[in-house]
């Protein structure tokens, strides 16, 4: 099986029965499944949306079994119309229409605009918070197993419009009856339900409004590399006509003809992000970007990475944010290989607003140098950061690893030294939040109840998974390059300036 492919029973059409027959492209409609070609293999794919483009018709298909990063755009010439077709379940489309009108509320029962209140961002995000499974249901076994070809598509996303989650380390509440009953009544998130859901949907967002839009850019021309986008991205409408749009790689200005891209080219000469280098080694660098000075290119920056963010929410009002930029250097310029952002001021103390490495460069380390360049700014600071609520799917696990590597080896230091260890110095040391810390513990089962105490130790065997990971060498922050001190800002400068 192909990758991104989920070994199990047939997902697209698994609504009923269906009636088959013959279609032509011209009636081909959308809900209709057919046999499409992927992989050099014909395989069953729901048609979802359909548009017509400069090349010709084309339709957005979900083939059955694959992530949803997997959907495309397909031509026709890929659809084998030789096979017969099964056509949407009418039923069901009457029980749709039946429960609309069963649903409609009447103007009298609306209340008025004046009464309504309208829910702010911080109060989105704590619903959407609130829905999202903790990154820390499953054993510590799931380090070491692979969650899936997720992985091979290693971005990093966290929502981007901050908000206060309950502290779920509470736990030592008196146990009433009615608690009792609401735990029992609990839905439970199992470590195979999230590996499947992983796997099946692509995120972990659990708002089927936001994931389910359809991707809306087909392919992106972006430096030397072509980019095949994961997730709808509000560019302008008519770049949805295009068979392929065009990027900048250094301004980030988009452009929908080779023609209009080329001459742009012999023009721009930016050859890096337009901020502060902040750091620098022989590898990469960090450039620091104010999104009220640079607001163009920032929301350039927000258009490219929604493209594979799937619940990121952020693109016009960059103004309350500061973004760090990683780019690697050669003789034409510096090139972005990923970003994290953060609030210029941060009631809940987040350090990541959101944070992505670009597809081209996966796979290779990045995503850790953005986390831990994330938190060495915090130390900078003196403060505890932790990464805005929800994490995606790939973020939960990039942050997984690099906070349990991290608190791992701090602990052998310490274990070495013979000094005793808390979770408060934890937290002090690596700049993580106390819940960060204790989360990671649980998680990794590390946390024991000895003799009326609460210890912390270190299983053997993830001593030897450290031990093996140590083995691979791997690119990290040194510090002492960071040229940087914490910004100050006034009232006028965090926010719109008009």
């Amino acid at each position: 099986m192909s990758p991104g492919a989920t070994n199990g029973e047939a997902e697209v059409g698994s609504d009923g029965p269906r009636q088959k027959g013959k279609a032509t492209p011209d009636t081909l409609k959308i809900g209709c499944i057919a046999l499409v070609t992927k992989d050099g293999q014909p395989r069953r794919a729901e048609i979802l949306s359909i548009k017509e483009t400069k090349s010709g018709r084309q339709f957005y298909c979900n083939f059955d079994n694959f992530n949803k990063r997997l959907d495309e755009w397909v031509p026709v010439s890929r659809i084998d119309f030789e096979q017969d077709v099964e056509w949407p379940n009418p039923e069901k489309d009457k029980q749709k229409d039946a429960k609309g009108k069963k649903t409609t509320v009447s103007k009298k029962s609306q209340p008025s605009k004046k009464t309504q209140k309208r829910v702010g961002k911080r109060e989105q995000s704590v619903a959407s918070e609130g829905q999202t499974p903790h990154p820390f249901t499953d054993s510590a076994e799931s380090q070491s197993k692979p969650d899936g070809e997720d992985k091979a598509n290693a971005s990093l996303e966290v929502g981007a419009t901050p908000g206060v989650g309950p502290d779920e380390m509470e736990l030592d509440e008196d146990e009433t009856p009615a608690s009792a009953a609401k735990k029992e009544n609990a839905p439970t998130f199992s470590r195979e339900q999230e590996i499947e859901k992983l796997r099946t949907s692509g995120s972990m967002t659990q708002n089927p409004a936001e994931i389910s839009r359809i991707r809306n850019i087909s392919k992106v021309e972006f430096g030397r590399y072509v980019l095949f986008p994961w997730y709808f991205s509000p560019y302008p409408e008519a770049f949805s006509q295009e068979d392929c749009i065009y990027i900048c790689e250094f301004c980030l200005s988009y452009f929908g003809n080779l023609k209009s891209f080329t001459r742009h080219r012999t023009k721009c000469t930016l050859q890096h992000p337009p901020g502060n280098e902040i750091y620098r080694d022989d590898f990469v660098s960090f450039y620091e970007i104010d999104g009220r000075r640079q607001r163009t290119w920032c929301r350039n920056l927000c258009l490219l990475s929604k493209m594979f963010l799937d619940h990121k929410t952020l693109y016009y009002d960059v103004d309350p944010f500061l973004f760090y930029v990683m780019t690697t250097r050669d003789e034409k310029g510096s090139h972005i290989i990923g970003y994290f952002s953060k609030e210029k001021e941060s009631a809940d103390g987040y350090n990541v607003a959101c944070i992505l490495t670009l597809p081209q460069y996966q796979r290779k380390g990045y995503g850790r140098l953005l986390i831990q360049f994330s938190y060495e700014l915090s130390k900078i600071e003196g403060k505890l950061g932790s990464p805005e609520k929800p994490l995606s799917d790939l973020g939960l696990l990039s942050y997984r690893q690099y906070w349990s590597e991290n608190i791992i080896d701090l602990l052998l230091g310490y274990a070495e030294s013979g000094e005793k260890c808390t979770i408060e110095t934890i937290a002090t040391r690596l700049a993580m939040t106390t819940q960060d810390v204790e989360h990671t513990l649980q998680a990794l089962k590390m946390q024991v109840y000895h003799k009326g105490e609460h210890k912390i130790v270190i299983p053997e065997k993830l001593l030897q998974q450290r031990e093996k990971s140590r083995a691979k060498q791997k690119r990290v922050i040194d510090p002492e390059r960071i040229q940087w001190k914490p910004p100050v800002f006034t009232a006028a400068s965090r926010t719109w300036g008009w």
